[in-house]
């Protein structure tokens, strides 16, 4: 992996154009947001959007009120100062400042303001003047897939490997909102195998609950999450494909509760807790003499029974070999205890330890059982 831990269990907050031209508007979210932040311990960048509009627009289209996209950039246009005091407050929240710049000015504003990582949108996956501009500042990348032929990923990829600039590749549908049978997470599994060597994402628009869809992705292994995220205010409506605080404090703790239903990682066998092997203990059975051992016997199957409970200090049905000879002697229906045993186990001191401390302690059984001795 080329440095990609920085996309590693990152949230982003997509605040897109959500401060409608309005700095105050912006400051609150930003101030919503990074409490909800705080409060889970996760790690988020709030991430902007910007356009050098004198450019971005060509200017016979900028009095048309019935291209929406054109409206609404122009009537929520931010001065560079705006934005400045955006990514300081960003800073100041303990959170990344990020950036997705739709032009070439931009790329360069998002060096002035010293943003951490950029964001290749879906829309810019094949836009070669801008993505060459992109890596020239060498920042880290993520990038959307939404609507992105196989081919327009896999340039992308290699062009930034080429590069050795980290690049997160997260799985998008471009559609607003999204049904839950619209999120394809599947994809996930597709793009985890075909670049094995980069995080994979999920930037995600579907607005039915937040819970469901990281639970999955998380289990699938995507491990860089993207929002659109916005507040109520009086007299506006929030879109359907923005999230609120509380369905992002929602979606915070249903990834914190994916990791820990996960555990750890597919790559590597788990560590089982102590308190789940003390629990297989209790079920495992325990070697048990069918009749009197003598000292020097040569342990055969016939000589011993499995049943449960297995004691503190006792082989059980794992560590029973043919051939064992009896050190000490052991009455009938008495447990085979590991120092009682020429036991290939008995000269391995954690294992001696492991055995001794496992199961119940004998005392009961074992005073029972000197009680019927004495009695024949």
């Amino acid at each position: 992996m080329i440095g990609n831990d920085i996309f590693d269990e990152l949230f982003v907050l997509e605040l897109a154009n959500n401060h409608l031209g309005d700095l105050q508007r912006g400051l609150k979210i930003i101030g919503d947001y990074s409490q909800i932040v705080r409060f889970n311990n996760v790690r988020a960048a709030i991430k902007l959007q910007l356009r050098d509009i004198d450019t971005f627009i060509h200017k016979d289209f900028r009095g048309r009120d019935d291209i929406r996209y054109i409206k609404k950039t122009l009537d929520t246009r931010l001065t560079p100062s705006d934005f400045a005091a955006l990514v300081q407050a960003i800073r100041q929240a303990s959170c990344i400042p990020m950036a997705t710049p739709f032009d070439e000015s931009s790329v360069d504003f998002c060096c002035e303001l010293g943003i951490s990582i950029l964001k290749i949108a879906s829309s810019d996956c094949n836009d070669w003047i801008l993505i060459e501009k992109i890596a020239k500042t060498k920042k880290p990348v993520i990038v959307s897939t939404g609507g992105s032929s196989l081919k327009d990923i896999d340039d992308l990829v290699t062009f930034f490997d080429n590069r050795h600039i980290p690049l997160a590749i997260n799985h998008c549908v471009s559609i607003y909102p999204s049904e839950d049978c619209d999120i394809e997470l599947n994809q996930i599994d597709f793009l985890k195998s075909r670049y094995p060597n980069h995080i994979i994402g999920l930037s995600t628009h579907e607005y039915h609950d937040w819970s469901s869809s990281i639970l999955m992705a998380y289990a699938k292994g995507a491990r860089t999450f993207e929002r659109h995220i916005d507040i109520q205010t009086e007299g506006m409506t929030v879109s359907p494909y923005c999230s609120v605080p509380e369905q992002i404090d929602t979606w915070f703790k249903a990834f914190n509760r994916a990791k820990r239903m996960c555990g750890a990682p597919g790559t590597q066998k788990r560590i089982p807790p102590q308190k789940e092997i003390s629990y297989l203990d209790s079920l495992v059975r325990g070697v048990y003499a069918r009749h009197d051992l003598p000292v020097g016997h040569v342990l055969q199957d016939s000589d011993v029974y499995l049943a449960i409970p297995l004691q503190q200090g006792q082989i059980s049905c794992r560590e029973l070999m043919r051939g064992e000879v009896i050190r000490k002697p052991v009455a009938k229906d008495q447990p085979l205890i590991i120092d009682a045993i020429d036991s290939p186990y008995a000269s391995i001191p954690s294992l001696m330890e492991l055995i001794y401390h496992r199961g119940l302690s004998p005392q009961p059984l074992m005073a029972r059982g000197a009680k019927v001795g004495g009695s024949d």
